[in-house]
């Protein structure tokens, strides 16, 4: 490998620039190495990247933390499959990329039921909104502990007039 060393205090060129974090101190030198010395990606992260890239839905639509959305999901059962409702307030996500997911709370039967989905599943076939909502909060916890209607309502966002 060919290394190039520099003292401290003196600027590194402009094709010096592209470093990796392999730097060696030693003694008042370090020793820089460029990027094209180390292969571009491993083979296995380009087959899990080409398989993300794979699973990865383009007709989300864009929602946030206190909106209230009805989420399609597709329901196997025996050798049938059906679609199944799920409605109610988006109180937290999580994640990035193809882990991302979101948590969507609703009382039923006077019962708080919280549900997990992941944002890119296959499971879900649409995802709708029914209303948004206005909140300052990236998680909504503080829903778990209210009763009633206060515990499904988030104020409303304020429709922007063009």
């Amino acid at each position: 490998m060919k290394a190039k060393r520099l003292q401290l205090g003196k600027s590194p060129s402009s094709e010096e620039i592209m470093i990796t974090s392999c730097q060696e101190i030693h003694s008042g030198a370090f020793c820089l190495t460029t990027l094209d010395q180390f292969p571009a990606t491993p083979p296995v992260m380009s087959i899990i990247a080409t398989i993300e890239k794979e699973q990865f839905k383009s007709d989300l639509v864009p929602f946030e933390v206190g909106d209230s959305v009805c989420v399609h999901t597709r329901v196997i059962e025996g050798d049938k499959e059906r679609i199944q409702k799920y409605s109610g307030i988006v109180i937290g996500r999580k994640g990035a990329g193809i882990n991302s997911n979101f948590t969507v709370r609703r009382v039923s039967f006077g019962e708080g039921v919280e549900r997990v989905f992941p944002l890119h599943s296959p499971r879900i076939a649409k995802l709708e909104i029914e209303k948004r909502g206005s909140v300052r909060r990236s998680k909504l916890n503080y829903l778990r502990d209210r009763k009633g209607k206060a515990a499904v309502t988030v104020k409303e966002k304020a429709q922007e007039v063009a």
